[in-house]
């Protein structure tokens, strides 16, 4: 194993994972410590971007900050979409400027909406723009998720990468949960008047994280190899229609975690120590079924416990329905909880299908003639590319629900019925996709040499690899 520095950073040119000796020979324990610096990034990355959903709790007029509660849901509904619309471009980054490279920039830069936001929002009378401002560069902090999952990808053997991206991914939704759970202690110890004690702690953080990276991460130059992997995975039809289904898993989880405290700040009257008591919970629950929704999609497939997934989602929305409409404080969390859970659940085994569908494409490439190596080395690829993608178009659906939450509640009538109502039609949609499309070509899908050739090649060789 080479590693060679340069000018432009560690770099490591012959890096090989899915040789198993190269693996056992040194591979495994360079990519284990780049995973573990890229979830530490990556979960104060998510972090930043989901801490307007904090400080918007403590947005009152005793700090000389009384916005309502339209104006709140902007200032989350703001860095939602631009971490949403930045991971395209942080996945691309990771090709042009190397992994490492690229992860102590983007840890880096969160310096900037965290010092703005001390230096800001314990100054009573400042106007909506400037928060709308810092809010929209704390989006940054979503972008991370993309060139974080898609560096790792890189540093693991499809034999381990379920393991890696699990907990890559799971732990930068953590970030979620602790911000909300930072929150709650702020409150809980110094009260509901001092907001810039949340992000002054992440300062250290994010100087001794972005330090840490530079000094123990490495760029992998085979990564620069596959420019144009997302223009053809763009073509692809179950790119755009897993895209539609992770906006309901993940945009759910996204969205339920920016606005769950000002839902129950409006709808409930809550406190804002009595909605942060609350808030923590569901992302961290909903994190850690993560890995769990992948384990299950494993055993019985990723269309069935998607199907099934929207179905309780659907289920759980006309429970908040239902705890709304009596007034019941009690029944509306536990129903928003297991909606966090049954994300969680839906977002990894929604990641499953994105695999399964490319290699039933090169199944039939292959049963059309086409050279079966080549075929599916080319279903890894663009299912890397596809995972980018529908990861960007996901972050969206929090957008949605954060929209859908601004205007129910704008309207003054303190009732979020609308935004559940189309909740639930959307998962219902989903639910019927996932049928239609996904569980019947699991089902009609039989062993064949075809996939049995799938099982030889997904050990390829270098030249496979990079190809």
């Amino acid at each position: 194993m080479n590693a060679a520095r340069s000018a432009k950073g560690r770099w490591i040119e012959d890096w090989d994972a899915e040789d198993e000796q190269y693996w056992e020979r040194g591979g495994k324990r360079v990519a284990r410590r780049n995973l573990y610096l890229s979830v530490a990034s990556e979960h104060i990355g998510f972090s930043i971007w989901s801490m307007w959903s904090v400080l918007v709790l403590f947005m009152t007029p005793k700090i000389g900050l009384g916005f309502a509660p339209d104006e709140k849901f902007l200032l989350v509904v703001t860095p939602t979409l631009v971490g949403a619309l930045l991971r395209p471009s942080y996945s691309y980054a990771v090709t042009r400027f190397g992994g490492r490279n690229w992860t102590v920039f983007a840890s880096a830069i969160l310096l900037v909406p965290a010092l703005l936001t001390v230096w800001f929002i314990q100054r009573p009378g400042t106007p909506l723009w400037v928060f709308l401002v810092i809010s929209a560069l704390g989006g940054v902090g979503g972008g991370n998720f993309a060139s974080s999952m898609t560096n790792i990808t890189s540093f693991f053997p499809r034999r381990h990468q379920g393991w890696a991206l699990g907990l890559n991914a799971g732990g930068g939704n953590l970030g979620v949960a602790a911000v909300q759970l930072l929150g709650l202690t702020v409150i809980s110890t110094a009260g509901d008047t001092h907001p810039a004690y949340i992000a002054a702690f992440y300062l250290p953080l994010i100087a001794l994280i972005s330090v840490l990276c530079a000094v123990k991460m490495d760029n992998i130059a085979a990564v620069r190899t596959d420019p144009g992997a997302q223009r053809e995975a763009l073509a692809h039809r179950d790119t755009w229609l897993i895209s539609l289904l992770y906006i309901g898993t993940f945009g759910s989880f996204i969205g339920y975690g920016f606005a769950f405290g000002l839902v129950l700040q409006t709808q409930f009257g809550a406190t804002p120590l009595q909605a942060a008591s609350y808030t923590f919970l569901g992302p961290l629950l909903g994190s850690f079924a993560r890995p769990l929704g992948g384990w299950l999609a494993d055993r019985f497939g990723g269309a069935l416990i998607t199907l099934l997934t929207f179905a309780g989602m659907a289920a759980g929305t006309g429970v908040l329905l239902l705890a709304a409409a009596r007034h019941s404080l009690p029944v509306f969390i536990g129903g928003f909880t297991v909606l966090f859970v049954l994300s969680g659940i839906g977002n990894g085994s929604t990641y499953k299908l994105i695999p399964a569908a490319f290699t039933h494409q090169a199944e039939a490439r292959i049963v059309a003639g086409h050279d079966a190596t080549r075929a599916f080395a080319a279903a890894r690829r663009l299912s890397g590319a596809a995972i980018g993608i529908s990861g960007a178009v996901g972050a969206l659906g929090g957008v949605a629900i954060n929209l859908a939450f601004r205007s129910a509640y704008g309207g003054g009538t303190g009732s979020g019925t609308p935004a559940f109502l189309s909740f639930i039609g959307y998962y219902a949609l989903c639910a019927a996709l996932t049928w239609t499309v996904y569980l019947r070509r699991e089902r009609a899908a039989a062993p064949t040499a075809a996939g049995e050739k799938a099982v030889a090649a997904d050990r390829p060789s270098r030249e496979s690899v990079n190809a």
